[in-house]
């Protein structure tokens, strides 16, 4: 089991997920992915194109900021989870909805996560694939 450090991210990847409601409905996003230096870690970016079935699609962006020890940061500071080093699950909780995630790095430089997401309101499973470019 190889674990990962916060250097094998750095850099430009493609990124596809799918988000699966409970509806039925999947929304799908297309873009890139990067991890560049800052502060010491790494400022992750995502930026693509959302397409909601019945709607235009649509540009999204997304930044967090990833720490030596992979832990992940919301871009205003708060701490969002901790990423584990060989793979495998781990959780947020934001008051009143659950985000559990898997990280799957069996096929490195190629990775997914999936994330679970159950509260009140929110029912969805996303899954995030990554490929290095």
């Amino acid at each position: 089991m190889i674990k990962r450090t916060l250097d094998d991210f750095q850099g430009r990847w493609r990124l596809t997920r799918a988000i699966a409601h409970d509806t039925g409905q999947t929304a799908r996003f297309t873009g890139l992915a990067a991890w560049q230096p800052h502060d010491g870690g790494l400022i992750y970016t995502e930026i693509g194109r959302l397409e909601i079935p019945g709607q235009p699609s649509m540009s999204a962006e997304r930044k967090y900021v990833w720490d030596r020890d992979l832990r992940v940061y919301f871009d205003d500071g708060r701490f969002f989870h901790q990423v584990p080093e060989a793979g495998g699950p781990t959780e947020h909780w934001c008051d009143p909805d659950q985000y559990d995630v898997v990280y799957d790095f069996s096929q490195w430089p190629r990775w997914s996560c999936v994330w679970d997401v159950r509260g009140p309101r929110k029912s969805y499973q996303m899954r995030s694939d990554y490929e290095q470019l």
